[in-house]
């Protein structure tokens, strides 16, 4: 494919931070970037969703983390990271230096961490970052501001007070109406929303063994292939509500699916718990999206999704 067409083909803006093409890679399945480059070409992505980083560093939950379900996985990390100034000291100059665009997942237990997570980032000029008010499985924080509408507000305003740059606020599903933590996002100065994270669920298993029974089980978040519907359906009615680019993901594996994200108003976006069984998934993907444009005979982005949403509504 000319290398000129394929550049500009995949181009993509979600209110002003330009993409190169509209594949993200999800927090908490990629690392800080640099982890990955080995697999694939970083600089190809659209862009890096960090690690969610909170203001001090956290070691992350000290009981079994991670356990597979068919279609995916339940994971418990507990949201361990090296905290933002370690960031900025050792992980944001490699990601300068390969010329990886990102976004970086802030995650507080308070509005006031949350505020000063922004503070930071303002001062660094950070283009983008994406607010995680969605993990199920931190004892407090995250998800707590939300699943009601009032702390959701109070919070994306006191942030948007301190950071200029596009601010992405990422939605649980673990709600009664999505669409309302959308709009109250959106109302509240929200640029872009990403949906969704991880559903909550319990993973359990059972060995028998002389009369004895031993348990291996985990609280926290659901993620792969069998919470696509699930996304695909909140992606779809965020559409109807809000007026603001949504990026979407849960359970994205081929190029069918996000066309399927596509098709219900998704603008980007971001591949997850794929990356740990395909770590080039998301390079693949991209490659994949511009070889079937090419042959189809879409001359943009745009010019595929419109086509896509009009099929859908017919």
């Amino acid at each position: 494919m000319d290398r000129i067409n394929q550049k500009n083909i995949l181009k993509t803006n979600l209110a002003g931070f330009e993409l190169k093409n509209p594949i993200m890679t999800a927090s908490g399945t990629f690392g800080y970037a640099d982890e990955y480059s080995d697999f694939l070409d970083t600089e190809k992505l659209g862009a890096v969703v960090t690690k969610a980083i909170t203001l001090f560093p956290r070691e992350g939950n000290n009981h079994t983390r991670v356990l597979e379900t068919p279609g995916g996985m339940i994971n418990s990390i507990g949201l361990e990271n090296v905290g933002i100034h370690k960031f900025f000291e050792e992980k944001y100059p490699i990601l300068k230096e390969k010329n990886i665009e990102f976004v970086m997942n802030l995650a507080g237990s308070t509005q006031e961490e949350y505020v000063e997570l922004a503070r930071i980032c303002q001062k660094q000029k950070i283009k983008a970052v994406e607010i995680n008010i969605s993990c199920p499985n931190v004892k407090s924080g995250c998800m707590e501001f939300g699943v009601k509408e009032d702390s959701l507000t109070n919070l994306i305003k006191a942030v948007r007070q301190e950071f200029q740059g596009c601010l992405i606020v990422k939605l649980t599903p673990n709600v009664t109406s999505i669409e309302k933590m959308g709009l109250a996002a959106q109302k509240a100065g929200a640029d872009v929303l990403s949906a969704i994270n991880t559903v909550k669920a319990l993973g359990l298993r059972l060995e028998f063994n002389g009369g004895k029974i031993k348990k291996n089980m985990i609280q926290g978040g659901m993620s792969g292939k069998a919470i696509k519907p699930i996304a695909l359906g909140a992606v779809h009615r965020l559409s109807k509500t809000v007026d603001i680019p949504i990026i979407g993901m849960g359970g994205i594996y081929c190029l069918d699916d996000i066309l399927e994200f596509f098709a219900v108003g998704a603008e980007a976006v971001q591949v997850g718990t794929a990356n740990f069984t395909h770590p080039d998934v998301s390079e693949c993907l991209i490659n994949e999206l511009a070889l079937f444009m090419n042959e189809n005979g879409y001359i943009d982005i745009l010019d595929l999704k419109k086509d896509l949403r009009g099929a859908l509504n017919e």
